[in-house]
């Protein structure tokens, strides 16, 4: 009877590690903040895994971010998909989009892009490193869709901005008594920079911007997105 006992008592604890182990196997969320840019077709029905293993719908804002949300990464990756019905034997048949997660990242900024026509999946993702060492307050991000080389004059700064490349913008510290700076947009056109976008923004190290360089169908010139990200403030008890 001991002896049973004793095995028993061995079933379970080997039961219980194997189960402690496959824990420990899962990966760690991470949060996310998601943006859909889109010009052509600005609304999307897109999925991601939450933490409890649910796929639920992500719920994109105009120009905007989402609110923070929590996923669980697939082999390294973020995934989304095009429905909320993934077939088990074949989730790739429901694949929207997937991008590779840096190593270490706990929170991040995501850009979901349309793919170019005819190609799957429908969507592609770049991801910004949303921690406050990597993207503190009062920085800007340039990212450029646009073959032509690109620049940005924000303040004191004078930025080249890479095709296809997320740049960063110092925090602008050369502004008037309204916290504005001149911020302008160049293109590069036959050995000439060319400005497509003049204007004045109000910098401040409660707020960051990521700017997204991009062309819409007929347009003459390219035009930018500006995404706004403010730090919330604490009401006074």
């Amino acid at each position: 009877m001991l002896c049973k006992f004793a095995l028993s008592i061995l079933a379970v604890v080997g039961l219980s590690l194997s189960v402690n182990a496959q824990e420990k196997e899962r990966a760690a969320p991470v949060q996310i903040r998601a943006v859909l840019h889109d010009p052509v077709h600005p609304v999307a029905e897109l999925f991601y895994t939450d933490k409890t293993g649910a796929v639920v719908p992500l719920n994109f804002r105009p120009q905007d971010l989402t609110e923070a949300l929590f996923t669980v990464p697939v082999n390294g990756s973020l995934v989304l998909y095009d429905k909320a019905a993934i077939d088990p034997k074949n989730p790739a048949a429901s694949l929207a989009a997937s991008v590779k997660l840096p190593p270490d990242i706990k929170r991040g900024i995501v850009v979901v892009l349309p793919s170019p026509a005819g190609e799957k999946p429908a969507y592609r993702m770049l991801v910004i490193d949303d921690s406050e060492k990597a993207f503190p307050g009062g920085e800007s991000r340039v990212l450029a869709l646009i073959g032509a080389e690109t620049a940005i004059q924000a303040g004191e700064h004078r930025v080249p901005t890479n095709p296809g490349k997320i740049t960063r913008v110092p925090p602008v510290r050369n502004v008037n008594e309204f916290n504005m700076a001149q911020t302008n947009f160049y293109y590069q056109e036959g050995g000439s920079w060319v400005a497509f976008t003049e204007r004045q923004l109000q910098f401040l190290d409660a707020c960051r911007r990521l700017f997204i360089v991009h062309v819409t169908p007929g347009a003459t010139a390219p035009t930018v997105t500006t995404i706004v990200d403010t730090a919330p403030v604490g009401v006074p008890r």
